[in-house]
């Protein structure tokens, strides 16, 4: 029989066994090495609120706390809310994690060597 992938969808290679996670969405179990994972790091306060409260802060340089939680999706649920995407038999075969977004720029250079010019 024909296979779709080369890792057959999960990422177990050598264990017979893996513990199931439930997924975020529909709570379904699914393999944790089958699983879609997407991390995410907010914060705790919404941008609008942030000003509002670092005025209020008793402290001068307080650093608000953040979350980080971890989603587990199943298969069929990360496709329908977009995490993943459907690809072609040819980019099925590239193996590297797609392009990030570049970090937003600064106003200028900061750091020990911002007054020193390149040439």
């Amino acid at each position: 029989m024909t296979k779709k992938r080369r890792n057959g969808g999960r990422s177990k290679h050598g264990r017979g066994h893996v513990v199931s996670v439930n997924c975020a969405n529909c709570r379904r179990l699914v393999p944790k090495d089958k699983a879609i994972k997407k991390f995410i790091i907010r914060n705790i306060v919404e941008a609008a609120a942030v000003r509002d409260i670092n005025e209020a802060c008793a402290y001068e340089s307080y650093a608000l706390p953040k979350l980080y939680y971890k989603l587990q999706y199943c298969v069929s649920c990360a496709i329908h809310s977009k995490v993943v995407r459907n690809r072609s038999r040819e980019a099925r075969r590239i193996r590297a994690p797609p392009q990030r977004r570049p970090a937003p720029k600064t106003a200028g250079p900061t750091g020990a060597r911002a007054g020193v010019q390149a040439k």
